[in-house]
């Protein structure tokens, strides 16, 4: 499995989101994007990261950053979610998990001691220019956005 690192460029890709559009990074260009890439939508430890983000976004944009949620997750589901949980910005859907693996958030983990196949749990932060400016993988669904925050020095 290869892991992104700063410096390198960020992956283009195309997704459908939560809402009937689709989200494509180069669209984005010129901006600063943080790409979480989370397990499963409405289950305790994804909803916690969402919520951690969604109280945190005004701090995000306010320097700069467009926050976006990945999962395997279908758009239904994701639309669901991000109106229970109060969601401010757009989930996008990688039911192939073709995105997932470039990005290197797919792949062998160990899930309560046994190795599994599934979603890492990482956040890639791509810069104005489209280079990976942070990739940080196997984080913590609790504390990770204020880890974030502090590693981008905006508190």
């Amino acid at each position: 499995m290869t892991r992104l690192a700063a410096g390198d460029l960020a992956p283009d890709f195309t997704l459908p989101t939560d809402d009937g559009g689709s989200l494509t990074l180069s669209e984005l260009r010129g901006g600063r994007v943080v790409i979480f890439f989370f397990p499963a939508a409405m289950t305790p430890g994804c909803t916690t990261q969402a919520c951690d983000f969604r109280d945190s976004l005004e701090t995000l944009k306010a320097s700069g950053y467009t926050v976006v949620g990945i999962s395997p997750d279908p758009v239904e589901k994701l639309a669901r979610f991000r109106e229970e949980a109060g969601l401010t910005y757009r989930l996008a859907s990688d039911v192939d998990r073709a995105v997932l693996t470039t990005y290197g958030a797919y792949g062998e983990k160990k899930l309560y001691g046994k190795v599994v196949e599934g979603v890492i749990r990482s956040t890639i932060v791509v810069g104005t220019d489209g280079t990976v400016e942070l990739a940080q993988y196997n984080v913590r669904a609790t504390g990770h956005v204020a880890k974030l925050l502090r590693d981008l020095r905006l508190v």
